[in-house]
């Protein structure tokens, strides 16, 4: 009877290891592969939008901007104009103070100087919602030029955001030169003699340049879901730009006068005729027309009233 128990019971155990083994594989046979995932939540943001849902956002964005109110616009373009004006501050701190390597290697200067300063000045303003001139220029552009706002919008979107921008660059120009933290280096005086020594048409295609690079760089970070896609999108066309000397009309605001204070022998007329104007005028053509009008003929219908491609 003992050695039947023992049977029994040896029988019992391996017919319960055996079912929870087939039970086992059928669970991991019929499990979905959606089992893990979280649910009652919306579908994942793609972290880069598609070109045509890239364009699509931009000129949304672009209406959004041209929407606000005179007085909010310029409120947000100050704060733009200082953020600018820190990047810049930062360049002049680090790039513009490496003497040595400037001489022994001026290309590695350059990139220093480009990568250091004005890309986080164009990230904090992208990510707080601040207002750039250089890239309304591109975005509420392609608004107006999809029907969706007026030209009234823009030309209220971009003297309101020049001047907030223009107040809050040379606002912190005077906090850096009274901070002291330049000493008695020469790069703020050199560049911003450089700048005015300039022609109009070689100041107007230096702003060209410049812009077409700040346009495709506030593009492409507008269909960015997070800081890091943000981040890559500004910092190779801002380092770009500021390596290849090239000329933003935001950033001179600060620059130019900063350099007068630190003993420039520029004039106000010399800034605003020899340098701020054709840079201006060179930004509005590089991010309305080299940015962002090759996208609206091929994605939207600018110069046309057929439908967007799809």
């Amino acid at each position: 009877m003992m050695i039947l128990a023992r049977v029994l019971l040896l029988l019992a155990l391996l017919t319960s290891v055996n079912s929870f083994h087939a039970s086992y594989h059928h669970l991991q046979r019929d499990a979905s592969p959606t089992f893990l995932k979280l649910s009652g939540g919306d579908a994942a943001v793609p972290e880069l939008k598609a070109p045509l849902a890239l364009y699509e956002g931009a000129v949304d964005l672009g209406v959004k901007k041209a929407s606000f109110s005179f007085d909010k616009i310029f409120k947000l373009a100050i704060v733009s104009g200082a953020h600018i004006g820190f990047g810049a501050y930062l360049a002049l701190t680090v790039g513009g103070a490496c003497f040595g390597i400037a001489t022994d290697n001026p290309g590695l200067q350059k990139m220093i100087l480009g990568a250091f300063g004005l890309p986080f000045g164009l990230l904090m303003t992208i990510v707080t919602g601040g207002e750039l001139f250089t890239g309304n220029t591109a975005l509420v552009t392609a608004a107006v030029m999809e029907g969706k706002s007026s030209w009234k919008d823009l030309v209220k979107s971009w003297s309101a955001s020049f001047t907030g921008n223009f107040v809050g660059s040379i606002l912190l120009a005077y906090l850096a030169f009274q901070s002291g933290t330049l000493g008695n280096g020469p790069a703020a005086v050199a560049i911003a003699t450089g700048k005015c020594s300039l022609s109009w048409q070689t100041a107007f295609v230096r702003g060209l340049l410049c812009n077409w690079l700040i346009g495709m760089s506030v593009y492409m970070a507008s269909g960015c879901a997070s800081i890091a896609g943000k981040t890559i999108a500004v910092w190779f066309p801002v380092s770009a730009f500021v390596a290849l000397g090239l000329d933003n009309s935001v950033a001179n605001m600060f620059l130019i006068p900063l350099g007068m204070m630190r003993g420039a022998q520029v004039t106000i007329p010399q800034f605003l005729l020899k340098n701020l104007i054709p840079v201006t005028l060179g930004n509005i053509v590089g991010g309305a027309i080299c940015a962002m009008a090759p996208f609206g003929l091929t994605h939207g219908k600018w110069f046309n009233t057929k439908s967007p491609s799809k």
